[in-house]
């Protein structure tokens, strides 16, 4: 399945949380649930992730957007489409509209065979797709209610925004047979058998690729590499980035990745690796253009935002920093993306660390620590009282390295 897939922040530099997170015995805390939630998601084990989301929620009930939401994609990835349905429009009341959650609501209305409903959810959620395969559910869900005018509208909609994904000739054919175009649905459906044989053998060329990285040979892996360099394709492009930078090798992985963000300005996905490429080649200011354009649309993707902080941060800007890594704890909505099972080699585990760090940071009174004031002394992190300003500002340049560390040992990207 075509996933609008995320760069999750790998694990940082081994600073010690105790200097950011105050003492507390983190064995039934919602952080903790949390982070073993998103772990066991990351290994496809959705009933475990469920009941830790639940025991989370449990605790601290107003976990909508971190909790619940991903609670309700378990569910529905265990097909308990009952449950999951009750989640998303807990969500939904919550947070209104919001695109990814419409989204949700029409493939469990498709999942009931509520077309319908089905359509409606998605035709609102594809003004703003959250995912590039929006548009083939929405194609799907007229054909299945009988709009094949429809149907063919969305499906050629979704050939445009995914031209590798075989399920969609594949529909488009049906369609076509439906409407007595049988050469149309012929050329349709081989195009659908040709998608399926090519993609099987990019996958052989990947695991290759892969292997050859993995024993050292730079040289010998880049031959083999670069036969999966298509300058057309933005998603082969950021594949092939992928396996370079998860490799290390974040130089040959900027040639494909800069490619796939100029195929695909409006991609987060595709705006945010190149990002991390420059960030890992400490080319920082290269790497802020591609995270602003990308929050210009997206402005509540976590991930966006906390690379972003980090960018900003290395650039001097210590308050923009903060107030962005702030906007990521408050504001972000946790999306598909964190659990596709093509993102099972990146953890979450540096996201609950950051947001530990922003909950603690951000709680009132470490704030009165951090943050300047005229009328009255600053005090330290330490409790100790100092009389002035520039020492606030000092300590919050600190917190923003600690936080930095936190947030740039990503080693890897996700395709």
């Amino acid at each position: 399945m075509a996933l609008l897939a995320v760069v999750t922040l790998g694990a940082g530099a081994n600073t010690s949380q105790k200097a950011l997170v105050p003492q507390t015995s983190a064995v039934d805390t919602p952080e903790a649930h949390l982070g073993k939630a998103y772990d066991s998601l990351k290994q496809d084990r959705y009933d475990e992730a469920a009941s830790e989301f639940r025991a989370a929620l449990k605790l601290d009930p107003t976990l909508t957007l971190r909790a619940r939401f991903p609670l309700a994609v378990a569910l529905f990835e265990m097909k308990k489409f009952d449950e999951a349905r009750q989640e998303f429009e807990a969500v939904h009341r919550e947070v209104g509209d919001h695109p990814n959650v419409l989204y949700y609501l029409g493939r469990v209305d498709l999942e009931e065979r509520k077309f319908e409903g089905a359509i409606r959810n998605l035709n609102e959620a594809a003004a703003k797709p959250p995912f590039p395969d929006t548009a083939y559910f929405l194609g799907y869900a007229y054909f299945k209610q009988g709009d094949l005018a429809a149907a063919e509208k969305w499906l050629k909609e979704a050939a445009q925004a995914n031209p590798r994904d075989a399920r969609i000739p594949y529909q488009l054919g049906l369609v076509y047979r439906k409407q007595g175009r049988e050469e149309e649905a012929k050329k349709a459906l081989a195009l659908s058998d040709e998608l399926r044989q090519r993609e099987d053998n990019e996958s052989r060329l990947r695991m290759e690729c892969a292997q050859r990285l993995d024993q050292g040979l730079r040289d010998e892996a880049r031959a083999v590499c670069e036969q999966l360099y298509d300058p057309d394709d933005a998603e082969k492009l950021t594949e092939l980035g992928t396996i370079y930078g998860q490799h290390g090798d974040s130089e040959a992985a900027l040639k494909p990745l800069r490619r796939a963000a100029e195929l695909a300005p409006q991609s987060p996905q595709m705006q945010y690796n190149l990002a991390l490429a420059y960030f890992q080649l400490n080319r920082f200011e290269e790497a802020r253009a591609p995270l602003a354009n990308a929050l210009q649309r997206w402005p509540d993707l976590f991930q966006l935002n906390a690379l972003y902080g980090a960018v900003l941060s290395k650039l001097g800007e210590d308050l923009a920093a903060y107030q962005t890594l702030r906007h990521a704890h408050d504001d972000g909505i946790p999306i598909r993306f964190v659990i596709s099972k093509k993102q099972r080699n990146c953890g979450p585990k540096s996201r609950n660390r950051i947001v530990a760090w922003l909950k603690y940071t951000g709680s009132p009174a470490v704030q009165r620590k951090q943050l300047p004031n005229k009328r009255r002394p600053t005090v330290s992190i330490r409790g100790s009282e100092n009389s002035t300003e520039s020492t606030s500002q000092s300590w919050r340049r600190k917190l923003l390295v600690q936080a930095r560390q936190h947030l740039i040992g990503c080693n890897h990207f996700c395709a």
